[in-house]
């Protein structure tokens, strides 16, 4: 990294300001976004810097001043917002000719996501850049981040930093320099921390690879968003009262949500003092966050996915259309998705309008499970924004750990589906792709690959009454009866389940062996289909009344 040449000391502005819009590119491939060079880019809209301070000493905070001073972005288009959070005595407005204010707030512990929100309910402008307080901005720092948001409402800037001794600078030296920062501190030690440096990027290739955590990049003291975008993602989370990892929550739900992250190294600041400077306060502090974050963030490496636990924000989401089914039936794939090996889930019902009587047993039965949503008022991606993973199941079908199956066929796809017979979609999809999709009224599959899944693979089972017999075999690829005996044998969950299948396989070998002396009063239901013997109680008793029989029909899965 080096300071860029070239530049003039101001940008012109442009004519007329552009209307950004919603990222529209696959997975996180931010090249593919057409931007003006940096050298080319003209300024048209006014941007908000915000700057949480809290005992932030003045000598600190004037060279800070001095080096945004130095911005080659036309000056009258942008405001500096410092946010006090509650220091003891309140700094004072510095002397600058910086459009300056200060938004003070009451000390409530760490406050840096409470100041992040008030100087975003104080800013003027619809593109807001954080800076830390104690940060050094090079001269091209705000127009590196601007001209991403000049072009795109959803995207996240991430900017780079490293930390260096200032010992003998002062904000003179700093607003006088002849040339960047880079000059400046050239031959002083400077550290590189965590994921602020060249080796995260190698490995996601610059944020382009189909990785799950390239959130983890984001620095909090470094970026910049769309006032807009911002709220939409529910801003940062006031509940962090200490230091760390409330940056890399924020950065979670602006990435599974669709946020596209653009690393721009051009957008650099240097932290004034060395990284080992209160490092171990620091890390005591980051080491308590990590249960916070172990709620909040639904990915493995902030989680272990543990029987029995249960988090705020779940990894998968499954939304189980029911249709006509049978309360009884949408009981069995309820239960089978809760002991699935994903584990990490919530379960949503949905109902339709003539389901009163389902409704109230799925309530008994469910109620009390926070775990299941019966009736939900909101849509799966408004209820659970920040969950990475969709999963749309049919209570036609049962299966053993099927949300565990389409997550492993998923892969690094952003949407995996099968189709039944009768029309009925099972899909697995990213949480950022269905958030794009809606942002910019396209399809998940207008931002990833797309796996169509065979049904055999799946595993699946059908509720009786619900699919022909011979589409549904034809579909999963069973052909043969040596395919379906296959088939239901290796889906064996228990030693009662391979009892069953015993008793089965004998009665449909009887059956084949002797056709003539076959009835079905000889095929027991509740061994042919494990769903088929949950009947509508309320249809048996209408049965009863009229003089049928004490059931519905069995038919074949």
């Amino acid at each position: 990294m080096r300071a860029m040449p070239g530049l003039a000391s101001t940008l012109p502005k442009a004519a007329s300001a552009p209307t950004p819009r919603p990222a529209n590119v696959p997975y996180n491939d931010w090249p593919r976004v057409a931007l003006p060079p940096l050298e080319e880019f003209r300024p048209a809209l006014p941007v908000s810097v915000i700057m949480p301070c809290h005992q932030t000493p003045e000598a600190v905070l004037a060279r800070t001043l001095a080096a945004l001073e130095r911005q080659i972005y036309p000056r009258d288009l942008f405001e500096v917002l410092i946010v006090d959070d509650g220091s003891d005595p309140p700094l004072k407005t510095p002397r600058s000719p910086l459009n300056l204010r200060i938004v003070r707030q009451e000390r409530r512990g760490c406050g840096i996501a409470r100041s992040r929100n008030a100087g975003m309910r104080a800013a003027a402008h619809s593109i807001v850049l954080f800076l830390d307080g104690d940060s050094l901005a090079e001269a091209g720092w705000m127009a590196a981040h601007a001209r991403w948001h000049h072009v795109l409402s959803d995207v996240l800037t991430v900017g780079f930093r490293a930390h260096v001794s200032v010992q003998g600078i002062d904000a003179q030296a700093i607003r006088h320099r002849p040339g960047g920062l880079w000059e400046l501190f050239a031959g002083r030690p400077a550290d590189w921390p965590g994921h602020e440096n060249e080796h995260y990027m190698l490995r996601t290739r610059d944020l382009t690879a189909r990785a799950d955590d390239l959130f983890r990049a984001v620095v909090g003291g470094n970026f910049g968003i769309g006032r807009e975008f911002y709220w939409s993602v529910g801003g940062s989370d006031e509940s962090f009262a200490r230091w760390g990892g409330d940056d890399e929550e924020l950065a979670w739900r602006a990435w599974t949500q669709g946020g596209l992250l653009a690393p721009v190294r051009a957008a650099f600041a240097w932290h004034q003092g060395r990284w080992a400077e209160g490092t171990e306060t620091k890390q005591r502090s980051a080491k308590m966050q990590r249960g916070k974050l172990t709620h909040l963030i639904a990915h493995p490496l902030f989680r272990s996915a543990r029987p029995g636990r249960i988090y705020a924000v779940p990894q998968f989401v499954a939304t189980i259309e029911t249709g006509c089914c049978s309360a009884e039936q949408v009981i069995a794939v309820v239960a089978n998705v809760l002991a699935d090996r994903a584990r990490d889930l919530v379960v949503r019902i949905e109902l339709d309008g003539s389901a009163e009587q389902r409704l109230a047993r799925l309530r008994d039965l469910f109620g009390a499970d926070p775990r299941v949503h019966i009736a939900p008022a909101l849509p799966a991606l408004d209820e659970f924004p920040a969950a990475p993973f969709h999963v749309r199941l049919s209570a036609r079908v049962t299966a053993k750990n099927l949300v565990h199956r389409l997550c492993a066929a998923l892969g690094d796809a952003v949407m995996a589906t099968a189709l039944l017979p009768d029309g009925t979609r099972l899909s697995i999809t990213r949480s950022w792709a269905l958030h794009r999709a809606r942002r910019t009224g396209g399809s998940p599959a207008d931002f990833g690959d797309v796996r169509k899944l065979r049904l055999l693979e799946l595993r699946l089972r059908f509720a009786a009454g619900t699919t022909d017999r011979a589409a549904a075999l034809d579909a999963m690829g069973i052909r043969t009866k040596w395919q379906y005996l296959l088939h239901r044998g290796r889906d064996l969950r228990s030693l009662q389940e391979a009892w069953r299948f015993v008793r089965w396989l004998a009665l449909w070998c009887r059956q084949r062996l002797s056709p003539d002396n076959w009835t079905a009063a000889q095929f027991p239901a509740e061994i042919y289909a494990p769903a088929a013997h949950l009947e509508d109680p309320v249809a048996q008793a209408a049965a009863r009344a009229n003089g049928g029989a004490s059931g519905t029909a069995k038919t074949d899965d």
